[in-house]
């Protein structure tokens, strides 16, 4: 009997389908479904760009020595600037004409803004696509779930850009922590500088004229149309709720990444808002602190893990007299010492207190060394192991961190049930979860 085709998967049957998986821990690929396709061991990967400026730019050029077939991006200049290093790569302003139109690819880099970010990694997916997509991996915790669920339901080798989980030091962190140095954690620190772009501030009302070279109605790409205005330009979109996810979903990809993967801290039961200044409808707060309490884990104990934005720093009664808290970092308190990371990576940190760790040997490296964060995900592709940031990691990830919006937004601490995607006690929260999706522009496409 012949089998028909495969029937295209709604957001409601992938949610459905991910009661299994978030039951569980989620680390380094740990998931269950086929094995990730294998195309060969391939001279050169057939890449396409999505994104080509700012942070775009650079993981363009990380994809020299592959074959750079097409560059996508709604800025003229930015397409200009990326295609002096690659010159026969074919041109578009819109990454749905690339994706229908390019039939030969194997993978896909999404470097744009965060509100773009799920619908471009999603449609990749459903053709069979390697992704790599930029840290934040999503801008709303629905669309974590849903990137989570297609990359094992097509088998792809997928990697978000939080470029630290590559980085030596991050990978010697993890194993000195699970290694039992500092003993079992109950308390994790995490605090940052950021935001060192406007937030706290109001919409702007003025109109501006659209800049000859932007096509602004496919940068605003599924949201909701409004008219030109510079705020929404490069960097400083990261303030805005509609663009961005502000200092929360920029930075906690970064440095709580070691936290995270160190205690295999999965979904949270709770995250309680302690301190919110400055929020508005539709931007993020100037300043905020949450507390994100995490169940226990088998043999390890119950975490909470607090996180400190617009310069709050938690009490550190554990640094060296006279030392400073650097302005970004993280911190594990155990219940023999302190892991204290000064680094946005995770990649630089101490044992503390430093008399009693003199002595110390760090355990034998049980995981990779000296890649990076693009290297992995190719080598992946042609054969290689998993990359360590594939989404079957990225994605809880991201929606722990992005559940913390949804307690800034609503005002209010909330508890999590992840398998149904449910906030029991502020269902009305449960809209800060999902994003909508102006027509041509949906999820799954």
């Amino acid at each position: 009997m012949t089998r028909g085709p495969e029937p295209r998967p709604t957001r409601r049957s992938l949610l459905a389908a991910s009661a299994a998986l978030t039951s569980g821990v989620w680390i380094q690929g740990a998931i269950p479904g086929r094995d990730p396709v294998r195309r060969g061991r391939l001279d050169a990967v057939r890449v396409a760009v999505i994104g080509c400026g700012g942070k775009g730019h650079s993981d363009g050029m990380a994809m020299q020595g592959e074959q750079v077939v097409a560059l996508c991006d709604v800025d003229e200049r930015n397409l200009a600037g990326l295609a002096q290093a690659f010159p026969k790569a074919r041109r578009y302003a819109d990454f749905r004409e690339l994706l229908d139109t390019e039939r030969g690819l194997d993978a896909v880099v999404v470097s744009t803004p965060d509100h773009t970010h799920a619908v471009a990694a999603a449609r990749a997916m459903q053709r069979g696509l390697h992704v790599f997509c930029q840290k934040p991996l999503t801008h709303s915790v629905e669309e974590a779930r849903v990137l989570t669920m297609l990359a094992a339901r097509h088998g792809v080798v997928t990697q978000m850009g939080n470029q630290g989980t590559c980085m030596d030091g991050l990978r010697a962190g993890i194993e000195a922590v699970q290694a039992g140095a500092i003993g079992a954690v109950r308390e994790v620190h995490v605090w940052t500088n950021r935001p060192v772009w406007p937030q706290g501030i109001a919409a702007p009302t003025e109109i501006q004229p659209i800049p000859a070279p932007l096509r602004f109605d496919l940068w605003l790409g599924p949201r909701r149309h409004r008219p030109y205005h510079a705020a929404y330009g490069h960097f400083v979109w990261r303030g805005w709720w509609d663009f961005g996810t502000g200092a929360l979903g920029d930075m906690a990809c970064h440095i709580a990444n070691l936290p995270f993967f160190a205690l295999e801290l999965g979904a949270p039961l709770r995250i309680e808002l302690e301190h919110c200044e400055g929020l508005t409808e539709h931007s993020a707060p100037t300043r905020s602190r949450l507390r994100f309490r995490f169940p226990a884990r088998g043999a390890k104990p119950p975490v909470e893990l607090i996180w400190h934005d617009g310069g709050l720093l938690p009490a550190a009664p554990w640094l060296p007299a006279g030392e400073t808290l650097a302005i970004g970092g993280s911190a594990m308190i155990g219940e023999r010492g302190v892991l204290y990371s000064p680094d946005d990576y995770g990649a630089k940190w101490r044992l503390l207190p430093e008399p009693e760790f003199a002595g110390w040997q760090a355990p034998a490296p049980r995981l990779a060394r000296g890649s990076d964060i693009h290297r992995e995900w190719l080598e992946g592709i042609k054969g290689g192991p998993l990359p360590m940031s594939n989404f079957a990691h990225a994605g809880p990830f991201t929606e722990a961190i992005l559940l913390g919006n949804a307690a800034l937004r609503s005002g209010r601490s909330l508890e999590w049930e992840p398998v149904g995607m449910r906030i029991p006690n502020a269902p009305e929260a449960e809209r800060y979860l999902r994003d909508e999706y102006a027509w041509g522009w949906e999820l799954l496409g």
